[in-house]
Formats: C-alpha cells, sequence, structure tokens
C-alpha cells in the first residue's frame, strides 16, 4: 500500500464531506493550496505540524485523516549456532 495515495484519498474525502474547497482547506489549516494540491494528488505527505494544522484546520481527529493507514513491525529473530558439515580428520 502506498501511504501517501491513502491519506490523499482521506484528506479529499474529508474535505469534500465539509464542503469545502482547497483553498478553504489551505486558508483554515495556514498551509499554502499547493501544499494542499500536493497531498491531495498523493505527491507528498504532510511532516508533523502540517498534519497537526490539518487536523485543527478541519476539526477531524487524526484517527480520520490516517484512516487505513497502519504500521505492522516485523518480527525479530535471535541468533542461532547451525551445524555444518565436519571434515573428515
Amino acid at each position: 500500500m502506498n501511504v501517501a495515495e491513502r491519506f490523499s484519498k482521506n484528506l479529499v474525502r474529508i474535505r469534500k464531506e465539509a464542503g469545502y474547497s482547497q483553498e478553504d482547506v489551505a486558508d483554515l489549516a495556514s498551509i499554502h493550496r499547493t501544499e494542499i494540491g500536493m497531498l491531495e494528488r498523493g505527491f507528498r505527505l504532510p511532516r508533523l505540524d502540517t498534519l497537526v494544522k490539518l487536523v485543527g484546520g478541519l476539526g477531524v481527529s487524526y484517527d480520520e485523516l490516517l484512516s487505513g493507514i497502519e504500521w505492522q513491525p516485523g518480527t525479530l529473530r535471535p541468533g542461532e549456532f547451525r551445524e555444518t558439515p565436519r571434515e573428515e580428520e
């Protein structure tokens, strides 16, 4: 999954449900309109301060903007000894 694409879908959906234009969101969040466009097209991910501004400006939760984006940690394996073929003595 492409995180930027998922974030962009969430942002577009939230903006449209609220009846806002990109310019409206830019004004509400104090972000340049071109930044909103780039976020909505999935060309970039927001920095932390931009994410906070979007949440405050749109009046939504972080969960709404980050819906469907989760991190699945990998597994760690401890090291181990392995037996190798013995050389004939």
